[in-house]
């Protein structure tokens, strides 16, 4: 009999399953299609004794050890079928878990749909990709402790470790994992976007591709040491096995999206949060897809030849400034969704869950961590001490950087929205006064005074 069971046998369902095994545990694993579970189980060398296959979802659920605990890695779509076809199957106090990519607020319905029914449920956001997912992911929980006691050590067993630090915690009630992991993602992307900028300058520049490869990897050896500076060298250096051209030159520039990064932002949206370098990596991508138009457009304002030179100490250093940013507004909008959904999240935990394993591990989560347990200066990382002298020291390089990017024809939206929001934020008084006026002009919305309290003042145009 196993412990845990998981349903659905794709890349990361097959992955969790056998990280839980190769940790020592039984489990039960299960897909729609048979052939699958059996594949799963064929190539699991010596770790096939610890899996349970079963051809059907009575005979998976039948093989697992009371209270039963159900890990759920399908497609968010198909999660809602999955859990009707179990909650008859299960019992009071057994446990479903939802640990694919989901939609927060589904997860909060589901939580509750679930427990309406007797059961125990948790949505867990899991970072880290296949390898990370049978290696060692980063593991986010939302839920009860209730539900999470009875899978908490498989759930640490199974995360990456940072100096013996298991990066898995419970962090919440519902929804709580799963906004995490989202808003994880949307670093992701902009992270992501910020790190192809870099390239592009470069690439402008005329740079030979494998000198960009060292590059990056100085890089890694420093401040932006990160998983995904590293990768973005080894990237460079990859040649295509067909024709021997690195492998960059071959593949065509459109990036895909899952959602999570276009989620980060719909909820910024709605809690009037700042996430300009997320949104601007979203449209980025949007943009990717429109190979035709791009075309087009340059055909109609070809490139006048002139090139963007930075400095590559300049480039590095605006790389780290725009990350320290993007971050920032990642933990912003995390607390304003702690204090909406009262969730009491604890943002350097969160911060320190990030060090290992997932896709948005670096250095400088560390340094994350013990500015937000210092204190957050009006819940900003930007104000914190610390992070104020690394802007100092930064910025000036960010501002050359994107202003020598714009007088090139270069395009560089994350880094210039990131650079927008600090010189935004950095303004006491800026210019939405005239906004205020214009709605007061044509909407009699009224406005405060700088001089006098209370609010619902007019203009003179308002007689």
């Amino acid at each position: 009999m196993a412990r845990i069971g998981v349903t659905g046998m794709g890349t990361m369902g097959a992955a969790l399953a056998l990280n839980i095994a190769d940790n020592g545990f039984e489990v039960a694993v299960h897909n729609r299609s048979p052939e699958k579970t059996r594949a799963v189980v064929k190539g699991a060398g010596d770790l096939a004794e610890r899996l349970a296959p079963a051809e059907n979802l009575e005979d998976f659920v039948g093989s697992l050890t009371k209270p039963r605990a159900v890990l759920i890695m399908v497609n968010a779509s198909a999660v809602d079928a999955v859990i009707e076809d179990l909650v008859p199957l299960l019992e009071q106090g057994d446990l479903i878990v939802d640990a694919g990519n989901a939609n927060f607020n589904d997860t909060r319905r589901r939580a509750k749909s679930v427990e309406d029914a007797g059961l125990l449920f948790l949505g867990v956001g899991v970072s880290g990709g296949e390898e990370g997912a049978r290696f060692g992911p980063s593991i986010m929980v939302g839920g009860t402790p209730e539900a999470y006691a009875p899978i908490r050590d498989i759930i640490e067993a199974i995360a990456a470790e940072f100096e013996g630090d298991a990066c898995a915690d419970f962090l919440g009630t519902d929804g709580v994992g799963h906004l995490v992991k989202t808003v994880h993602n949307g670093i992701e992307y902009a992270d992501m976007q910020l790190i192809a900028e870099a390239y592009g300058l470069l690439r402008a520049d005329g740079r030979d591709i494998d000198r960009m490869a060292d590059l990056f990897g100085q890089w890694n050896d420093g401040p932006l040491q990160s998983y995904l500076i590293e990768i973005t060298s080894e990237i460079l250096k990859t040649k295509d096995r067909d024709t021997g051209r690195p492998i960059v030159d071959v593949i065509l520039d459109q990036a895909g999206q899952k959602g999570t990064g276009r989620w980060t932002v719909i909820e910024a949206l709605k809690m009037g949060q700042s996430a300009t370098a997320i949104e601007s990596a979203v449209a980025a991508r949007s943009w990717s897809a429109l190979s035709d138009t791009r075309a087009a457009a340059e055909a109609a304002f070809p490139p006048d030849g002139r090139v963007a030179e930075v400095l590559d100490t300049d480039l590095e250093a605006a790389l780290l400034a725009a990350r320290i940013l993007t971050y920032g507004q990642g933990m912003a909008l995390l607390e304003a969704a702690s204090a909406e959904f009262e969730w009491s999240l604890d943002l350097a935990r969160v911060a320190e869950i990030w060090r290992a394993g997932c896709i948005i591990r670096s250095s400088l989560l560390d340094d994350i961590s013990a500015a937000i347990r210092h204190g957050l200066p009006h819940g900003q990382l930007l104000l914190e001490p610390a992070f104020v002298a690394r802007l100092h020291e930064t910025i000036p390089a960010l501002r050359r950087v994107v202003t020598a990017a714009m007088l090139n024809g270069q395009s560089v939206p994350a880094m210039a929205a990131s650079l927008s929001f600090f010189d935004t934020l950095r303004r006491a008084r800026g210019t939405t006064d005239l906004i205020q006026a214009q709605r007061d002009f044509f909407g009699r919305h009224g406005f405060k005074r700088v001089d006098r309290d209370g609010d619902g003042f007019h203009g003179p145009w308002a007689d």
